[in-house]
């Protein structure tokens, strides 16, 4: 799943467009569609041409309500670049543009608006080719550029295509284990009370977890979830999410808050920075410069304490501390946006380095920067995820004794997951998994085993081999994978067969009516029962399968079936006569049940396979 976030100067139609695509408004205030002027954030979503659901964050263009676009933008996976075809690139198109730029949004499609009233076609072309020029040297160069009209529907599927095309080269969000979901809007809704939404940034949230909002510390509890307005007991990464929480109400919270789960994300009012400074920057950036800071949907005042240097030129990147304003919720790696206050003006941004420094760096030791450098590149705990990532299961031992300590914290959170039987760690043959891939393996083996289920509702399970080539995973790791799926109680493995825990099978009337009648045969003729072929014929090969496995039936032979008791009564029996005589013969044993030989056979037959009997001649001996 994937959200998409609008973007461009203000009335080039970006909200127009949206409704177009989705047949939803996401000006949603009075006062927007009164002004036709987006103020605040809006939302839609579509479903794409391949069944893949789409959230769209629509954003406000004029530049007096740039913060606004900011606490949007930060979840987004991808950009719908707007402008219109009868004005070409405009001073917030600049703007929009250099704020997905510092923010690693390097996927997106234009869309060249209001073509319906450009001027011709020429001047479209003309309009087009500075768009392109635009975007040279900017994450979106080269993305393709797409003539369109909301009005005449013109040019819509072209984009729609184009838009599924970009989505597909985008990574899904990874499971790291660490729920987030940044608040861009708080309301209430009369019987339910407060509800917050959001884009899920990692994790998963599920109805009934007990949550965090930081940096209040605040506990909650999650009454209800939906996506697109459609109840979900589970929300993914990636994910536009509805969360309606208990305990809290909604003066307590607010946008920019941040949902996650108790006790590991940790507010902080200082942040190593690695800040890049834009070229069309105003005037240099002076160490202790008073800048509005945003992140996620995060908005504050910082001072920025330069590290190494007394000032950044425009265009130059440097170490920085940012001392907030106000304690935030940050983990490294997040992406941050950087304006002046005044005159309003976007003027930098770039990625945390380090979310709790602890405390103020002095700032023109070489270690400090020597420090920021490494962190930058990692920590080994970082590039060893990144490097199973990269691998795939991979043995502990090809790991080494140098990476032991960063795996133990890394298995510690919970972000590496290890295969296999427990007593294999100390020969270093459990498998090492990112907590990301075994999620995603997870939803693949729920999948395989709920359409089997669903298709063969009276088979017990599906059989080892068969989801293993559902899968596509090699028998080594199939099998690790099955020993800690189930250790986890996530699915049961009987002998060849896997099934979730939550399957049974259930007989309808007709089938329960069918089983009746035929076990009352057997109790009838216990020791003459009817054949397989006779049993399979009465209810059907799957239900007698059924039986079997359950053993509502014992089958004895490829053709006898009997009844437990019986099977119980048979075999105590024949112990007992060959405990008190020395041997048992098949004609013993016909007489002793006054049945056919077929029966007495099958029975004898059995015994020697499972190892209670052994064949001498004509007569059986206990093994």
């Amino acid at each position: 799943m994937h959200v998409i976030g609008t973007a461009g100067h203000v009335d080039h139609g970006k909200s127009t467009l949206v409704l177009a695509l989705t047949g939803i408004n996401p000006d949603r205030l009075r006062e927007e569609q009164e002004r036709e002027m987006t103020i605040d954030l809006g939302f839609a979503w579509l479903t794409m041409p391949n069944g893949e659901p789409v959230g769209i964050v629509d954003v406000p263009g004029h530049r007096d309500f740039i913060e606004n676009m900011l606490a949007g933008v930060g979840g987004i996976d991808a950009a719908l670049f707007v402008v219109a075809a009868d004005e070409g690139v405009m001073p917030q198109t600049r703007e929009h543009l250099a704020i997905l730029d510092l923010l690693g949004v390097d996927k997106g499609v234009v869309a060249l608006t209001k073509t319906d009233i450009a001027e011709s076609e020429e001047w479209i072309g003309l309009v087009a080719a500075d768009v392109a020029e635009t975007l040279e040297g900017t994450v979106l160069e080269g993305s393709p550029i797409i003539p369109v009209s909301a009005r005449t529907g013109q040019g819509l599927d072209a984009l729609t295509s184009a838009l599924q095309e970009m989505l597909s080269q985008v990574e899904p969000r990874r499971d790291r284990g660490r729920p987030r979901l940044p608040v861009d809007r708080v309301f209430t809704i009369s019987g339910f009370g407060t509800v917050v939404t959001g884009t899920l940034a990692d994790g998963n949230f599920e109805v009934g977890q007990e949550v965090e909002i930081q940096p209040q510390g605040l506990k909650a509890r999650v009454r209800g979830l939906q996506t697109h307005k459609e109840k979900v007991e589970q929300a993914v990464p990636g994910s536009r999410v509805a969360m309606n929480l208990t305990g809290v109400n909604k003066a307590e919270v607010a946008r920019g808050n941040v949902i996650t789960t108790p006790g590991w994300l940790r507010p902080t009012v200082l942040a190593d920075v690695q800040l890049r400074y834009l070229p069309a920057a105003p005037r240099p950036l002076r160490h202790n410069t008073q800048l509005k800071f945003f992140c996620g949907a995060t908005e504050t005042l910082a001072r920025v304490r330069l590290l190494g240097q007394d000032q950044l030129q425009p265009g130059e990147t440097g170490w920085a501390q940012l001392r907030l304003k106000e304690p935030v919720a940050l983990v490294k790696g997040d992406r941050f946006i950087v304006r002046f206050p005044s005159p309003a003006e976007t003027v930098g941004g770039g990625a945390i380095v380090d979310s709790n420094p602890g405390r103020r760096h002095r700032r023109f030791l070489p270690e400090v920067i020597a420090r920021l450098e490494t962190l930058a590149q990692g920590s080994p705990a970082e590039i060893l995820l990144q490097s199973l990532e990269r691998r795939g299961p991979t043995p502990a031992r090809d790991l080494g004794d140098a990476a032991a300590e960063a795996l133990a914290q890394l298995l510690d959170e919970g972000q590496v997951v290890a295969l296999g039987h427990a007593q294999e760690a100390a020969s270093g043959n459990q498998l090492l998994v990112p907590r990301a891939w075994w999620i995603e393996l997870v939803s693949h083996i729920t999948r395989e085993l709920a359409a089997h289920h669903q298709k063969f509702p009276l088979r017990a399970g599906m059989g080892r081999e068969a989801l293993r080539s559902g899968l596509k995973l090699e028998a080594k790791v199939f099998n690790a994978a099955m020993t800690h799926a189930a250790a986890e109680g996530l699915v049961v493995e009987e002998e060849a067969t896997v099934r979730l825990p939550s399957h049974q099978v259930q007989l309808d009337a007709e089938q329960q009516r069918r089983v009746d009648a035929l076990l009352a045969q057997f109790r009838l003729q216990p020791y003459a029962t009817p054949s397989y072929k006779e049993s399979a014929a009465a209810v059907g090969e799957e239900v007698l399968g059924v039986l079997i496995s359950r053993r509502d039936l014992v089958q004895a032979s490829p053709e006898v079936l009997f009844l437990p008791e019986t099977y119980e009564r048979m075999v105590a029996r024949v112990r007992d006569h060959i405990e008190r005589e020395g041997s048992i013969t098949l004609a013993q044993v016909r007489d002793m049940f006054q049945t056919s030989r077929k029966y007495a056979q099958g029975l004898l037959e059995h015994l020697d396979e499972i190892g209670v009997t052994k064949r001498m001649g004509d007569e059986r001996v206990l093994k």
